[in-house]
């Protein structure tokens, strides 16, 4: 009984400190706080690293990317680190290697709804692929090579970033259930690859009738 609370604990207390972190959208901390002009009022409404370069632009794009991928780090590091030196073999998975990877899972879980639904923010936030770029690499080399090698080949091909970004979501939990081979953490990376791809939905629909932007490097002021 007592370990068990202190799983609940354990996992709850992660949950918790991954979705504060994922709260911290770079996108709006910088527009709303330094620029003065929140970026959701501008072009798609969305709170995201495309939305904010394409209405500002400059070198403050590059710290909305340093924030939305540190907090990624951060939030999937840190469950990786407090699994290793916590958790014991035997739960939730026969060896230490699969418990590593649930915890870094459902960490980054948390921080990618902490980053699309942010509560100091009125929950309305980004659409993670920054974020879950991130939280691929964090997790295993060979999941983020499939996740971003498809999405620069088909953002750089097309120039829809919203397409790259969907199959980013898309191919994330199917790159998951080749690499870990289990259907618990292949549930998780659905899920994060699911809330991806739901982000994406007006671009789905922008992209079946021809409205979608293409990107550009020279960003549009309004």
């Amino acid at each position: 009984m007592e370990t068990v609370l202190y799983l609940l604990l354990d996992f709850g207390g992660s949950a918790v400190i991954s979705y504060f972190l994922g709260c911290f959208n770079g996108a709006v901390i910088v527009s709303k706080y330094i620029l003065g002009d929140d970026v959701r009022n501008h072009g798609s409404g969305n709170a995201g690293l495309t939305n904010f370069y394409r209405t500002f632009g400059g070198p403050l794009t590059l710290v909305v990317i340093l924030c939305d991928v540190l907090k990624a780090v951060i939030a999937v590091g840190l469950a990786g680190y407090c699994a290793d030196k916590y958790l014991f073999d035997g739960w939730p998975y026969p060896t230490h290697a699969l418990a590593d990877v649930f915890c870094k899972y459902w960490a980054g879980l948390w921080c990618l709804l902490g980053h699309m639904f942010p509560c100091m923010f009125h929950f309305k936030g980004g659409k993670g692929i920054l974020s879950g770029g991130a939280i691929a690499i964090m997790i295993d080399w060979r999941i983020a090579l499939v996740v971003w090698g498809g999405f620069f080949i088909l953002a750089v091909a097309t120039k829809y970033v919203s397409l790259g970004s969907l199959w980013a979501g898309a191919s994330f939990p199917v790159a998951t259930w080749f690499v870990y081979r289990d259907p618990v953490i292949a549930l998780l990376g659905l899920v994060i690859g699911g809330l991806v791809v739901y982000m994406h939905r007006g671009n789905i629909q922008r992209l079946l009738s021809g409205t979608e932007n293409k990107f550009s490097l020279h960003h549009k002021k309004e």
